[in-house]
């Protein structure tokens, strides 16, 4: 994949990979609904679509989160059954749960529904006793962030390198239980 990348790298200027017009789907109802192994080549395909720039997950990553039994995963699907977004969450022992991936397909942006996917989380996340969500999410993407804060994360730390490409990152945190503070989870990801 990495050659094929760098083939097209090559022969398309760097200008015209970024040029990508995307005409929005049309209206139509959703539902969130879990994501399955049975959904790898599709969510495997989404991601790509969605972060073309940004750190993609391979197909081993994901095969790895779709059967792992401490992962929450979740699709945002059309009525026409078609994945219009996903999320996956692994949760830990010290029941805090860390989103590790969430995209939304282009054409389906804009329309709320990272936002129920979120609520969803929450709501699951919940009524498993999970007490806060982490994320990690570059320090360049203020509409990520903007999401975030609306629903309820709050930054709590940079994180210096954390990308491939050497961006920064921030880590947000969101509280689920009143006795589980923001400061209190963001000391858990300070070296030792």
């Amino acid at each position: 994949m990495a050659f094929l990348q760098a083939l097209r790298n090559f022969f398309v200027p760097a200008a015209a990979r970024r040029i990508t017009v995307v005409e929005p789907a049309a209206q139509t109802e959703y539902c969130v609904a879990p994501l399955t192994p049975g959904h790898l080549n599709e969510v495997l395909y989404l991601n790509f679509r969605c972060f073309e720039d940004g750190e993609n997950y391979n197909k081993h990553t994901f095969s790895y989160l779709l059967s792992q039994p401490n992962a929450l995963c979740f699709q945002i699907a059309t009525a026409e059954n078609e994945m219009a977004g996903f999320l996956c969450v692994l949760v830990g022992d010290n029941r805090i749960a860390h989103i590790t991936t969430i995209g939304v397909a282009p054409e389906h942006r804009r329309r709320g529904l990272a936002e129920r996917m979120l609520a969803e989380l929450d709501r699951s996340l919940i009524e498993r006793g999970i007490t806060s969500i982490v994320l990690e999410v570059r320090v360049g993407n203020t509409a990520a962030q903007s999401l975030y804060r609306t629903c309820g994360f709050l930054i709590t730390q940079q994180i210096s390198q954390y990308y491939n490409d050497g961006e920064d990152g921030y880590l947000m945190v969101k509280a689920l239980a009143d006795e589980m503070e923001p400061n209190d989870i963001s000391r858990l990801y300070e070296p030792a």
